[in-house]
């Protein structure tokens, strides 16, 4: 399992090393698109049930939304962003409100509220997919690497502590596979990879730092770091309401699209909110 997890990690890093390797930013964006379409797809596949006509229109109306805003920007040379920055600042005050809440409640047993989590879907796909082309376009390659890889080691060290050293439960009614050391390490690795990056001129972290100063830089890789595990937790009592292992099984090892960005989609609205929608 593990094995399969690691092949394809890298044929996904392949792939998106590949689209930002290109001068032109179409690649990367259509990129974005079609990812924010597929996880549309299966997150409201959760909360709308797998036999529903919607989820299916709806992630393929993300992917259209998407592309028109892509060629709105690109082509027409429009550039509002407005629309992203108010999903984003939604995003976060949902995140900290109704999803803070439906975690500590835990309520895995209960079917999941359809029209409202699948609203919160769209909105925060199509923020997170805003903020990711806005920061790409602006700011450019390192910067959004940088934030993405943000996600990766909060991921990552959570996994591998966790299995070897994780005794303590961290929400065992929504994952019981999650541990609190698991999560404390994940914490710690994304304040050492904040703290080690902000000395990159161009990173998202040298930006964090720029604006906020070393002690609220640190707090706020905390924060980070703790929407990253919600995101993840989110995701896995979503799927236990709905009764499923995996969003679905388009990623060997991984489950689908949805599974690798779970806490993507809990991050980025944040980070763009702490560095840009923040500022006065």
């Amino acid at each position: 399992m593990l094995k399969q997890r690691i092949l394809t990690a890298i044929v996904l890093l392949t792939v998106l090393a590949g689209v930002l390797s290109f001068d032109s930013a179409w690649p990367f964006l259509t990129f974005l698109a079609i990812t924010c379409g597929v996880a549309g797809w299966e997150w409201t596949r959760l909360t709308l049930g797998r036999t529903s006509p919607l989820p299916i229109r709806l992630g393929l109306g993300l992917f259209i939304l998407t592309m028109a805003q892509t060629f709105a920007w690109l082509s027409l040379g429009l550039s509002s962003t407005l629309a992203i920055q108010v999903s984003a600042g939604l995003c976060v005050v949902f995140w900290f409100v109704a999803v803070g809440y439906a975690i500590y409640r835990a309520q895995v047993q209960v079917p999941a509220a359809p029209t409202a989590w699948s609203g919160f879907a769209l909105l925060t796909l199509f923020a997170t997919w805003g903020v990711l082309a806005i920061l790409y376009l602006t700011h450019g390659v390192t910067y959004v690497l940088s934030l993405l890889i943000v996600v990766w080691i909060a991921d990552i060290a959570a996994y591998f502590v966790g299995r070897a050293m994780g005794r303590h439960k961290l929400a065992p009614s929504i994952s019981p596979g999650k541990t609190r050391e698991g999560a404390l390490a994940g914490i710690v690795g994304v304040v050492i990879w904040i703290l080690i990056s902000a000395h990159w001129s161009g990173s998202f972290a040298a930006d964090l730092m720029l604006r906020w100063g070393l002690l609220y830089t640190i707090l706020l890789a905390v924060l980070l770091a703790v929407f990253s595990i919600c995101g993840d937790l989110f995701e896995s009592m979503l799927k236990r309401r709905a009764g499923v292992k995996d969003s679905s099984q388009l990623l060997p090892g991984h489950g689908g699209v949805y599974d690798r960005i779970d806490a993507v989609v809990a991050v980025v609205p944040l980070a763009y909110v702490l560095t840009e929608g923040l500022r006065f």
